[in-house]
């Protein structure tokens, strides 16, 4: 395949993935009551269902880059919506909740091949001044998922079951696995290198044993002494990764690349903001289905304004970052989306639902702006010899984040909600409003990580495109 034809068929090749992906983790999330009510559990602890999926992602994200090099971007990409496909319909056939979080951690493995190796074939398809342009368009179809997810979830457990929901994956992955045959690029590594089975086990168990613990801890099962234990046991084994990974010739993550401070910035800065945001999934439909009583077909529908407004923002992103600045464009945004969070805190019964559908508009436009800018300007000063593993270490801080963000969540609500049933709706709404709060503040707290760009930083990406136009090539 020439380079034309890769162009012009890989957005879509890639889109229709991640379509696949945010179809599925939204269509959940709506779910998620009706899946405790059919499971005869709590909606709360159904959140290990979502954490799961996303701990999946983080633990496995780090081999995708030793695999695209090793093995060639297109087998892994196949391959990888192959057992995301399959888990699906192990989710739809699960009977108990166990069962279903298996099949989520092999969808999550599926996923984590997925995401970070059509975002590296993007980057070594497009030169840098395409890149933004290149990356908006393969947000935009990816969008359709959010915007369809909650309202055909809704619709699925409102006339079927939530069984149902996991099996439209498979049309879909259907089609994306004849797409990558077709027109994806087979890129491998400059070079073979061995996969750092160590540095894979000191990442790995630290991790899923960190997230585990944020896990656990807000439904109380473990007293102080285990805890702080275990707390200890999981950042030791993530030092001894840092430690080993600076002697090792070739490590699993090359920490080096943090030396790049526009890559240092967006990856570090982004995982303050994605913890802020991360939980918003979860949180929102348990607000709207307990806290305000609405039907799983209303609550989904009002998930929609924010998927939209974040399509809309697509339209103008690179114009707004050739304006402004990456700098600007971050710190104030960030600001911004931290305001849009904590007005969910003045959410309860009797809000008008307009009220509810501009804050969600608000926080569709600037979460679609901030990832457009922190997706893009993490790429700037890297080269193309180090894409695969700046894209590695990208997606797996990324996927981190989100689950650190659901379970700081849940865990907020779980405080405060205290020995209180989750029936109790107003207990409920006021412990989901104290969630809201705290993922605010965090957000808040990461515009000063972006404050320390400096203001050329990403020209090379928000400034290229404009050059060129106004130079008539």
């Amino acid at each position: 395949m020439n380079a034309d034809a890769a162009k012009r068929y890989l957005p879509w090749v890639v889109a229709t993935t991640l379509f696949m992906e945010q179809l599925d983790s939204t269509v959940v999330n709506t779910a998620i009551p009706a899946m405790a009510a059919s499971l005869q559990v709590t909606p709360l602890s159904l959140k290990a269902v979502v954490t799961s999926y996303i701990l999946s992602l983080a633990v496995s994200i780090p081999i995708s880059g030793w695999m695209a090099d090793r093995y060639g971007t297109r087998r892994v990409f196949m391959t990888a919506i192959a057992i995301f496909t399959i888990a699906s319909v192990l989710c739809g056939l699960s009977v108990n909740s166990p069962m279903l979080v298996a099949a989520r951690l092999l969808q999550g493995f599926g996923a984590a091949m997925m995401m970070p190796v059509g975002r590296l074939t993007i980057i070594r398809t497009f030169a840098k001044h395409e890149l933004l342009a290149a990356m908006n368009f393969v947000i935009i179809p990816a969008l359709i998922g959010p915007l369809l997810g909650p309202t055909i979830g809704g619709l699925i457990v409102h006339w079927l079951t939530w069984r149902d929901i996991f099996f439209i994956n498979v049309p879909v992955g259907l089609a994306a696995i004849f797409l990558a045959h077709r027109y994806m690029p087979d890129y491998h590594g400059d070079e073979p290198r061995p996969l750092d089975f160590i540095g894979l086990v000191l990442f790995g168990t630290g991790i899923a044993l960190l997230s585990w613990l944020l896990e656990v801890f807000g439904e109380h099962k473990l007293d102080v002494t285990s805890a702080s234990v275990l707390l200890f046991i999981a950042c030791a084994l993530l030092g001894a990764y840092v430690w080993h990974a600076r002697e090792a010739e070739f490590p699993l993550l090359r920490l080096a690349l943090f030396k790049i401070r526009t890559f240092r910035v967006s990856v570090l800065g982004g995982f303050i903001t994605r913890i802020g945001v991360g939980g918003l999934p979860f949180l929102l439909p348990l607000l709207y289905q307990l806290g305000l009583g609405l039907p799983a077909w209303q609550s989904g529908l009002l998930m929609m304004p924010s998927a939209a407004a974040a399509m809309g923002m697509k339209m103008i992103s690179v114009r707004v970052l050739g304006r402004f600045g990456y700098r600007q464009v971050l710190t104030v945004n960030t600001l911004l989306i931290g305001v849009t969070i904590s007005m969910f805190s003045f959410v309860q019964q009797g809000t008008p639902l307009y009220v509810i559908v501009a804050i969600s508009l608000c926080l569709g436009f600037f979460n679609s702006l901030q990832f457009s800018s922190m997706n893009s300007i993490a790429y700037a000063d890297v080269d193309n010899s180090n894409s695969s593993m700046a894209s590695t270490m990208a997606s797996s801080m990324q996927q981190l984040s989100m689950s650190f963000g659901l379970a700081a969540g849940s865990l907020v609500t779980g405080w405060f909600l205290g020995d209180l049933p989750q029936s109790n709706r107003v207990a409920l709404t006021s412990a989901l409003h104290h969630a809201f709060i705290t993922l605010a503040v965090l957000t808040v707290l990461s515009s000063a990580m972006f404050w320390t760009l400096r203001k050329s930083d990403g020209e090379a990406i928000s400034q290229a495109k404009r050059t060129d136009e106004e130079s008539g090539d």
